[in-house]
């Protein structure tokens, strides 16, 4: 009998985890493809990242020294029109820095050297200047040394008002200090004028809150209680010379304005000083704006005592420029009817001081009303067209001396 028992068998299989995974031929052969051409697309992607990273690279070099040329310096006329800060105390290089941040020049190095040798720029004042993005070094030096290109500035002369003024004799208009400030915003940016408004500076100070106005604490009250008058925050800007940020907005410039007049009012020690005059600060500050309207600087203290006499005697001050305030306009005199008109700040109706400053004091009329002169007068008048001012405490003679202001033309009517 033929044996057939190795055809009949089992054949021998491998058992354990290897055995378990082991793929037929066939399929890892089509694993080991796959695994090659995901190499091949690696190597391919890589490469061509590397040629787009170096274009990149050349083309910005090439860019690059097409602006700025070789020595790091830019090339051509510009490109825009912009405004650049100059900051009290700026170096060389501050300026430098500021110019980079701002795309005028390539380099700080670049401005620096431009700019070594030039007393013009060693003399360049804090403010504005209106500057043009990409232009060489020297370019940019040449511009900031041109005073024409210094925009912002502005200055408010001792005694102005905020709005204008105009005088009844000669019928000139004397610009208040929100067109003051709507001129000195003013800059042309390529070809375009851009200016903040009058009327938005007056907005912004009728409806802007004390806060928002940067407003100081001693003022608050007395600014909140003339609601939305744009009128409320006379007196509060100083005069002087200031800076004003074109780009800025008519809430923003008048913050700053208010904000730093403030500070001048501490340096000159406002607050303290209204403590021996049992006043408060608010209240000193209007009386200088009286003494500056009613008289000139050599009568300041002697003013100043008149008008705390008569207000602890509980008397009317009486004054003309008070009633004139109201109606923007500068005379010497008024009438009956200008007199007899209520108004928050006519004091020929009202006892007391007016509801806001009339103007803008100077230095020396704030120091004559911190520190009036010693003396008895309840009255004055100027007699002369030269404003010889002549001071009674006695109501006869002041009466005697406005019969001299009318001989000499100076008063047409009694006040």
């Amino acid at each position: 009998m033929t044996d057939d028992w190795g055809q009949r068998r089992a054949k021998p299989v491998a058992v354990g985890p290897a055995a378990r995974h082991r793929l037929p031929r066939s399929q890892r052969m089509r694993r080991e493809r796959a695994r090659r051409r995901r190499r091949i697309t690696g190597t391919l992607v890589t490469a061509l990242l590397a040629v787009v990273v170096v274009a990149t690279v050349v083309l910005g070099a090439k860019l690059w020294h097409t602006l700025a040329g070789d020595r790091g310096d830019f090339r051509g006329d510009g490109e825009r029109d912009v405004v650049i800060q100059i900051h009290e105390g700026d170096t060389t290089t501050a300026v430098g820095q500021t110019l980079l941040d701002t795309g005028v020049v390539a380099t700080v190095r670049a401005f620096v050297d431009a700019a070594h040798g030039n007393d013009k720029i060693s003399a360049i004042q804090p403010g504005f200047y209106r500057m043009r993005t990409v232009i060489p070094a020297a370019s940019a030096v040449e511009r900031l040394a041109d005073p024409q290109n210094r925009v912002g500035r502005l200055v408010i002369p001792e005694g102005r008002q905020l709005d204008d003024t105009i005088d009844m004799k000669t019928d000139e208009v004397t610009p208040g200090i929100f067109t003051l400030i709507a001129q000195a915003s003013c800059v042309e940016l390529d070809g375009v004028d851009h200016c903040v408004e009058a009327d938005d500076l007056r907005t912004a100070a009728g409806t802007a809150s004390p806060a928002m106005l940067s407003v100081p604490e001693w003022a608050a009250l007395p600014v909140t209680q003339m609601g939305r008058d744009h009128r409320r925050i006379e007196g509060l800007i100083t005069p002087g010379t200031w800076n004003v940020d074109p780009s800025g907005s008519a809430t923003t410039i008048l913050s700053r304005l208010i904000g730093a007049s403030a500070t001048a009012y501490t340096a000159a020690g406002l607050p303290r000083s209204a403590e021996p005059l049992e006043m408060s600060p608010y209240d000193v500050l209007a009386v200088a704006s009286l003494v500056q309207r009613e008289t000139k600087p050599a009568d300041f203290p002697k003013v100043a005592r008149v008008i705390y006499n008569r207000l602890h005697q509980h008397r009317k001050l009486e004054f003309d420029s008070t009633v004139n305030y109201r109606l923007d306009r500068q005379e010497v005199a008024t009438t009956d009817a200008d007199r007899a008109e209520p108004t928050p700040w006519n004091t020929y109706m009202t006892e007391g001081l007016p509801a806001t400053p009339i103007c803008s004091p100077g230095e020396d009329a704030l120091r004559a009303a911190e520190h009036p002169a010693d003396g008895p007068w309840l009255y004055f008048v100027t007699v002369d067209l030269q404003g010889t001012t002549l001071f009674s405490a006695d109501y006869e003679q002041h009466l005697a001396n406005i019969e001299t202001a009318k001989r000499n033309g100076v008063l047409d009517s009694v006040r």
